[in-house]
């Protein structure tokens, strides 16, 4: 398998089924021909294009409703206008509940271009996997935390607010309940499907193109 021919063979194989319309790139064998490409820096650049345009296929035909980039960073960004607007109308009003509630509301993000993956469905940003594959894995261990890190530490930002507003106990309670669930989700699910599974693959990858230098 280590030789080009064979990665050749094996790379046009699993793309003639995805053609074909079988889109389980698990059961094709993909990401075990993908874990070989990544221990090498030179084989990972060279099998990028191949690979994304796989990945791209298959991602197409088998993840419905898919959201134009475009609509996906302005739902972030309004996102990150609501929380900001929400934390000053907590900061503003004198009514508890309007201040819970809008403090509650700072603490929650827009992360998502598509719903997918193993339960619990969690929102995703698809990227290209071409270029994916052509940075480093360290880069893309940090891509895959540093999105994770960030929904985590939102509720926590917010809580940070709490003091300074005239919001109730509940609103606190509900954003450190809001910030424990995501974490315990995170431990339960994440290291085995999700985010952090992805840090330690990369990170393994890292480990082996070290070793092959």
């Amino acid at each position: 398998m280590s030789a080009p021919e064979g990665f050749e063979a094996e790379f046009g194989r699993i793309e003639a089924a995805v053609d074909a319309g079988n889109s389980d790139l698990r059961a094709l064998g993909f990401w075990r021909l993908l874990a070989k490409v990544k221990a090498d820096a030179s084989l990972s650049a060279h099998w990028a294009e191949q690979a994304g345009r796989i990945d791209r296929k298959a991602f197409e035909a088998g993840v419905r409703p898919r959201f134009p980039v475009w609509f996906g960073n302005l739902v972030l960004l309004v996102g990150t206008l609501l929380g900001a607007f929400a934390v000053g109308m907590a900061l503003g009003t004198d009514d508890e509940t309007i201040a819970g509630l809008a403090l509650l509301f700072a603490g929650i993000r827009f992360t998502a271009y598509f719903f997918g993956g193993p339960f619990p469905p969690r929102p995703g940003v698809k990227t290209d996997y071409a270029s994916y594959l052509r940075a480093s894995p360290v880069a893309r261990a940090w891509m895959h935390g540093s999105g994770a890190v960030a929904t985590k530490l939102a509720p926590f930002l917010a809580l940070a607010f709490w003091p300074a507003t005239d919001a109730p106990s509940w609103a606190a309670i509900a954003l450190v309940a809001l910030g424990v669930f995501q974490i315990v989700t995170d431990v339960l699910f994440s290291t085995k499907s999700s985010d952090w599974k992805k840090v330690r693959r990369e990170l393994r990858a890292a480990r082996a193109q070290d070793a092959n230098r």
